[in-house]
């Protein structure tokens, strides 16, 4: 039963596919940046290609929702266009370990988001539980390689890790109604 306040369907649809569609922008952006600083080992340009790659996919999914659905995107938008690639670019400056530091909280963060979103649709429409499933599952491939890649051993993991964390919680709740 619906209780006063609580959203209907539609708008819960709206928010899902506005959200997904910035984590999707801003994570392509993050590899993009990271690409620019690391192309010169052909190992880790691979495997940041490879994700970026499955990103632009994911955003490539959100993108035909939001045209189906009607939504808009987040007005955020030409600020993640900037942060995500500065979050890429700025710590690959650092280390290759720090790259992976930061895909390894941004991976885990939305893996928890994605969660959430299967837990609210429920039983309702199989077909987004299903795309969001398989993209989430992506995302925990692309924080597995993190760990991989020695995320772990970036200088001040902790701190990176729980700062990069909390400003993908940050921009999550921002983008569901900005």
């Amino acid at each position: 039963m619906r209780l006063p306040g609580d959203k209907n369907k539609s708008s819960i649809l709206e928010e899902m596919i506005r959200v997904n569609h910035a984590g999707e922008y801003g994570a392509q952006r993050i590899y993009q940046g990271q690409i620019d600083v690391l192309k010169n080992d052909p190992e880790c340009l691979k495997t940041l290609e490879h994700m970026k790659e499955q990103e632009e996919e994911h955003l490539e999914i959100f993108s035909g929702m939001m045209k189906t659905h009607k939504v808009r995107p987040t007005l955020l938008q030409p600020f993640w266009h900037v942060a995500g690639y500065a979050l890429g670019a700025i710590p690959a400056m650092v280390s290759k370990e720090a790259a992976m530091a930061v895909t390894v909280a941004v991976e885990e963060t939305i893996e928890d988001h994605y969660n959430q979103q299967l837990a609210q649709l429920g039983d309702s429409d199989a077909e987004l539980k299903d795309t969001i499933a398989r993209i989430r599952d992506e995302e925990i491939e692309h924080r597995d390689i993190g760990i991989e890649n020695n995320a772990q051993h970036a200088v001040a993991y902790p701190v990176l890790y729980n700062t990069v964390k909390f400003g993908c919680k940050t921009a999550i709740a921002l983008a569901k109604k900005i």
